[in-house]
């Protein structure tokens, strides 16, 4: 997964892949915040931000990648972001799903975003 560029701004989070696949998804289309956990640690990339957008929309961020700090900083001012569930996440040497955060629909309309 090294040598993708990654950059988030106030509009959402686009990773360029060296194959040249882009991947994105907007703070305001930002559907589910996932982390995912490998087996394959401590020699390979384990754990990974799975940010599924709501027009099937996404874009995975290794944990490793130098940008993930920042990252987590923004998914954490998501209202409702469950940080017990990304402590267990980073918690798993398994192969696991944890879903750290999801949109709120509230009254017929979405609440939630960065």
């Amino acid at each position: 997964m090294s040598g993708a560029a990654i950059k988030i701004d106030d509009r959402g989070v686009r990773r360029e892949l060296t194959n040249g696949k882009v991947e994105q998804v907007r703070w305001d289309g930002l559907e589910e915040v996932s982390v995912l956990t490998t087996a394959d640690g401590p020699f390979a990339e384990d754990v990974f931000f799975l940010l599924a957008g709501r027009d099937g929309s996404g874009c995975v961020v290794p944990q490793g990648a130098p940008e993930s700090g920042e990252l987590l900083e923004r998914l954490q001012r998501l209202p409702g972001f469950d940080n017990e569930a990304f402590i267990r996440a980073m918690s798993s040497t398994d192969d696991a799903r944890f879903v750290c955060w999801r949109r709120a629909v509230q009254a017929g309309r979405e609440a939630g975003g960065p």
